[in-house]
């Protein structure tokens, strides 16, 4: 069973978290910033839940040392705060956070993601450092459908070997896309595989894509 740490030092909050999650996870829980860093080296845990406001340090600059440090930096974050606001939320994401849940908790929302995080975690290696990173690409392939397609997507992570991206195509698992950067003109980099698509249906949908072959630039070389 794969663990998940919360830290957050609302403790009535942390009981509801692990009644609501201890079903599919390991619950490892802090309300003490310091504890939740230590226990994040000790334990490795899948995903991180982590509260913006608590004593001692800001859940902003714990945020930041998660993503940062090279122990932690492969462990998703995902900030639940009482704060609300697009303005907070991009800043968490420009910090490096995976993802952004209001108090109080749509838990559904947040199981869903945790899914679609671990679906993204198990086709990236291990040794592989992911980059919070939004890139312009255009994908270039075939839909599910059988329709000739070229959409624009952004990427939420990035690493040498593929991205997580969001687009509003409708591509089939295991279908090989063109792909080319956007920054300056259109640039090939390559063809990729859909190894995992979420939100089907979904006007928005999120694929994890893997390069089989780059010939071209790519934004980590």
């Amino acid at each position: 069973m794969e663990k998940l740490l919360i830290v957050d030092d609302d403790e009535a909050l942390r009981r509801l978290m692990r009644l609501e999650l201890s079903e599919g996870y390991e619950i490892i829980d802090s309300g003490d910033p310091e504890r939740g860093l230590a226990l994040a080296l000790e334990h490795r845990p899948a995903t991180i839940l982590l509260d913006l406001r608590m004593p001692k340090y800001s859940g902003y600059e714990l945020l930041q040392t998660f993503t940062s440090f090279s122990r932690t930096q492969m462990i998703p974050v995902v900030v639940v705060s009482g704060e609300a606001g697009g303005q907070t939320k991009a800043h968490c994401k420009q910090l490096g956070a995976a993802d952004y849940f209001e108090k109080p908790i749509d838990f559904d929302a947040l199981r869903a993601c945790l899914r679609r995080i671990a679906k993204t975690r198990r086709h990236i290696p291990r040794s592989e450092v992911r980059v919070r990173l939004c890139v312009i690409l255009k994908m270039c392939g075939t839909d599910s459908k059988g329709v000739k397609f070229e959409e624009v997507a952004t990427t939420e992570n990035v690493s040498l070997s593929g991205f997580l991206c969001v687009c509003t195509a409708d591509i089939a698992t295991n279908s090989i896309v063109d792909v080319y950067m956007t920054t300056y003109g259109e640039v090939l980099v390559g063809k990729a595989q859909v190894v995992h698509s979420d939100s089907k249906g979904a006007p928005i949908r999120h694929y994890g894509c893997r390069f089989l072959e780059k010939i071209g630039p790519w934004v980590l070389q």
